[in-house]
């Protein structure tokens, strides 16, 4: 297992962020559908503007099924999109891409975490993307399973209301209760 000093001494380092309760607060229940709806968790603008200091590429992938269920549309997840870029930057941050799997989760299609679908599009679309050089940070352990299929390092934040198993803890590295406290982690240490 590579240290997390390892990521601060070179920029060539890949992050890869779920979305909802990792980055912004789930609707229990629901989806995101606009931007009314968003809300940013505490201090994650922090987090993500010390991010765009530390790692090469920022990258979010999050399954979005509400399309798959015709609750929203992919144009109202591109609005919510933008507008949250729009306010990263504004705090000093940035994100690479985006990549969401609108596809119901017993479809199983190879865009939804835990399968790799958008790690794949993610390299293709940045070929220095190194999988062994890139964190995993999310909310669920379909998150952490992400990750662990492509040898990245994973960090499980917010957990949900969730057993893990002794087998699925294996894929965990790190768990903290939010960005921001993987920001104060990978700063000292």
């Amino acid at each position: 297992m590579i240290p997390f000093e390892k990521i601060k001494a070179d920029g060539t380092w890949t992050l890869f962020m779920d979305r909802d309760d990792t980055i912004n607060k789930r609707l229990p229940g629901d989806y995101v559908k606009s931007w009314s709806e968003f809300e940013f968790l505490p201090r994650a603008l922090e987090a993500i503007k010390y991010f765009s200091q530390v790692f090469n590429k920022l990258i979010i992938v999050t399954n979005q099924q509400g399309i798959g269920k015709e609750i929203m549309t992919s144009a109202d997840l591109e609005q919510v999109h933008s507008l949250m870029i729009d306010e990263i930057i504004t705090a000093g941050g940035f994100i690479d891409q985006i990549y969401h799997c609108p596809h119901l989760a017993i479809e199983d299609p190879m865009c939804r975490k835990p399968n790799p679908g958008m790690a794949f599009q993610a390299a293709e679309d940045f070929p220095d993307i190194d999988f062994r050089k890139s964190v995993m940070v999310g909310d669920a352990i379909s998150d952490m399973g992400f990750g662990y299929n492509l040898g990245m390092k994973n960090v499980l934040v917010n957990r949900r209301a969730q057993q893990i198993s002794v087998d699925q803890s294996e894929m965990v590295d790190l768990e903290l209760a939010s960005l921001h406290e993987l920001a104060i982690y990978l700063k000292n240490y």
